[in-house]
């Protein structure tokens, strides 16, 4: 059991650790997002990717904000990486839905993105994009945030309490942070289905 204490001990660290306030910043930025009728786009590698179609699926239906991850279409991603590159794949795939001031992204990702180690290089790149034409920019990252943390509007930093459980406790936390975020008050545009069902017995 020793290991298993330990994990759920750090996980409560991490809850105690968490900056509750970068998530309300994160919650504003969102309700803006989908007064002005922006698009958000939900950026991912690896575990990242997986979060990031879930997430599209929460913030669409429980959020009602228009919302797309590039990894969805496993055809067109897979051609810009065979015809331009891992490192462009994603600004391109941006260039094309045509991302602009209204819009916002939001990347989740242990790392952040770093250009001067070239890691994630491709969420480097859709992040420089965002900037150039003036995108709002989100994320929930672990470790120190990376290139995302750097430049963002509103990013919420899992922290580090074990540098050997870095990766599981970072994407275990982004899941309950973007679950947080289309649950919350502000955000919450439609019931969730096993709320509801609860609400009708209870009636």
């Amino acid at each position: 059991m020793g290991y298993v204490r330990q994990y759920f001990e750090e996980a409560i660290e991490i809850l105690r650790q968490m900056d509750q306030q970068a998530i309300e910043e994160t919650v504003d930025r969102l309700v803006e997002l989908r007064q002005r009728g922006g698009r958000l786009f939900v950026l991912g590698v690896g575990g990242g990717a997986g979060h990031a179609s879930h997430a599209v699926c929460d913030f669409r239906k429980i959020a009602q904000i228009e919302a797309y991850a590039p990894t969805d279409n496993a055809s067109e991603l897979t051609a810009r990486v065979n015809d331009e590159g891992w490192d462009t794949c994603y600004a391109n795939w941006l260039r094309g839905s045509r991302l602009n001031e209204k819009d916002m992204i939001f990347v989740i990702s242990v790392g952040g993105g770093d250009a001067k180690k070239n890691v994630s290089a491709n969420l480097v790149r859709a992040l420089d994009y965002a900037r150039e034409v003036r995108a709002t920019i989100g994320g929930v990252v672990g470790r120190d945030g990376g290139y995302t943390a750097q430049v963002a509007n509103a990013c919420v930093l899992v922290p580090v309490v074990n540098s050997s459980t870095v990766t599981p406790h970072t994407e275990s936390f982004q899941a309950m942070i973007w679950h947080l975020l289309v649950s919350h008050p502000k955000l919450r545009a439609a019931e969730m289905k096993w709320e509801s069902l609860q609400s009708a017995a209870t009636a």
